[in-house]
């Protein structure tokens, strides 16, 4: 005996007829079939009749009523059946539903059939909603979970051919005259090809890529479908094929196929329309997936050139450089620094290190600006002065209002020394490591640059013996606020003491040991953008010909 749904109302049961009337079923308006000890039919009213047409007196109710009433008459027990206690069945007749209750009366036994198909069509639709609406929060939560176009275009096709169908087939944007396709099985099989084909074969597809409202499944004929879109493993002729657009930002994201194999019942409309919601949000999420590609593709172009470049030993000079954006989380930022080798033998190399005011990606925009106008004009770095200014006009005429703080050093080598020409603009002043410790400090000053009409500046020049190194910095190393109580600046006083540590030492080690000095005093608090470049003498030369010129090969 079938038991009622939890959801079902408790009827109450019959009362028996008053003493003198005649049976209260035969004029009742739900069907009513009396069955005696032998479960034969005793009696019917009109609407048992009509319902349950052989129902006639003397017929054995196995043969006119259906299986799940029959059981339950078979299996009542005695003590049931009562008003106090009914046992209750229930199942469909047809289309239609019904709830049926006994009733005994003397030796026979009422039972009296309750319709119940509305109530039973609402929640099957609402069950059905519920797991439609359980489905679609699964899918967004899984396309949402990844910014990665292809893994969303497999999780689509998958979904899909899980839950709306045996078989799904994700269409791009064609490239060419090749679609690119991705397929999937009912079992998780997953596969990628692309195809030369005409969208135009499987109807509906070529204007589904293009964002037009879909053809309805009714519309398109299985055996019509081309092979190619059908997956591998694909058991059973087609039965029903189904083509949906994916929505994306401003373009489509591309076409979604289902398909269902013969033996199941056709996509109908309301299935169409949920094909649609899926196929909206798998939309978005791929479209946004492609666009989140395309943005991180520009930006690490534009990172290629923003980023300080690998510093190395250039002419017979070392030089080293390091870098520290401000935020942990950031590539690039205000700092930068450059080394131009010569373009001839006995010409200069130049160096420039920079600080543009502000942090994150609108300061290292300026910085890339200054760093290609600074490489237009390395033709006339022989005259510092002049370079300056022609960046201070650029910089005054574009439209924001940061400014920079540089510092230019010309390199040579020269008998064994370095022969460098340094200009500061309004840049903390480089500082010489001479051989035996001491730290000198370059006799350089100047203006902003972006800030003023004119720019004023003094160039020093110093020569580097073997071993010796000027070292570059901007203020981010002498102001990182850290120690013992986070609030104390690192300070020129600490730098130079580090640089006096750093006598004879390679390029590279007296960036790496200020580095890991200023590193430690700020620890994981905030800073400002940290850049540095040390150039150094080497101690010991020897010259070979490389390349048919001759260039200047040292070794410490």
């Amino acid at each position: 005996m079938k038991s009622s749904d939890s959801l079902s109302p408790a009827l109450p049961a019959p009362r028996p007829p008053r003493s003198g009337a005649g049976p209260e079923w035969e004029s009742a308006p739900c069907p009513v079939l009396v069955l005696d000890p032998a479960g034969a039919v005793s009696a019917v009213n009109s609407a048992a009749s009509s319902l349950l047409p052989g129902a006639a007196p003397g017929r054995a109710v196995r043969d006119v009523a259906p299986s799940w009433l029959t059981e339950a008459h078979d299996g009542l027990d005695p003590r049931q059946a009562t008003a106090g206690d009914p046992a209750v069945a229930s199942g469909t007749i047809g289309e239609r539903s019904f709830q049926a209750r006994p009733v005994r009366r003397g030796q026979d036994v009422v039972w009296w059939l309750m319709e119940e198909t509305g109530r039973r069509s609402a929640e099957e639709a609402l069950a059905q909603e519920r797991e439609r609406a359980a489905f679609l929060s699964q899918a967004s939560t899984a396309l949402l979970s990844s910014l990665n176009a292809e893994r969303c275009v497999e999780v689509t096709a998958t979904l899909a051919a899980r839950h709306l169908g045996d078989a799904a087939v994700f269409v791009s944007p064609p490239a060419g005259h090749r679609l690119p396709l991705a397929l999937a099985g009912g079992d998780g099989s997953f596969t990628t090809r692309a195809v030369e084909a005409d969208p135009a074969e499987v109807p509906g597809l070529a204007e589904a890529l293009q964002g037009f409202p879909p053809v309805p499944s009714r519309w398109i004929d299985p055996a019509a479908v081309p092979d190619w879109i059908v997956p591998e493993g694909f058991e059973g002729p087609l039965g029903s094929v189904m083509v949906t657009p994916l929505p994306g930002h401003g373009v489509p994201a591309g076409a979604l196929i289902v398909l269902r194999r013969c033996g199941r019942s056709s996509f109908t409309a309301t299935e169409e329309v949920f094909a649609q919601l899926f196929a909206a949000r798998a939309g978005a999420a791929i479209s946004a997936a492609r666009l989140y590609a395309e943005q991180a593709g520009i930006t690490r172009t534009l990172m290629r050139e923003l980023l300080p470049p690998a510093l190395h030993r250039i002419d017979g000079v070392e030089f080293a450089g390091g870098y520290r954006p401000s935020g942990q989380s950031e590539r690039v930022g205000g700092d930068f620094y450059d080394v131009h080798p010569a373009t001839e033998d006995g010409e200069e190399a130049m160096a420039v290190l920079g600080d543009v005011c502000g942090k994150g990606l609108e300061a290292a925009v300026l910085t890339g600006k200054i760093r290609n106008t600074l490489h237009a004009l390395l033709p006339l770095a022989d005259d510092h002065a002049r370079v300056l200014r022609l960046l201070n006009g650029a910089l005054l005429t574009a439209d924001h209002a940061r400014f920079a703080t540089l510092v230019l050093a010309s390199v040579t080598r020269a008998a064994g020394t370095v022969r460098l020409r340094l200009t500061s603009a309004g840049h903390p002043v480089p500082l010489i490591v001479r051989d035996g410790g001491r730290v000198d400090e370059a006799d350089t000053r100047g203006t902003l640059i972006g800030a003023l009409p004119e720019v004023t500046v003094t160039t020093d020049t110093v020569e580097l013996a073997p071993g010796e190194t000027c070292l570059l910095y901007t203020d981010g190393i002498t102001e990182a606020r850290g120690g013992p109580l986070g609030d104390e600046m690192f300070g020129e006083e600490r730098l130079r003491q580090a640089l006096g540590d750093c006598a004879g030492l390679p390029a590279e080690a007296v960036v790496e040991h200020v580095q890991m000095l200023a590193s430690a005093w700020v620890g994981d608090g905030p800073h400002d953008d940290m850049a540095l470049v040390a150039i150094t003498a080497p101690r010991h030369a020897h010259l070979s010909a490389v390349d048919g010129r001759t260039r200047g090969r040292y070794t410490a």
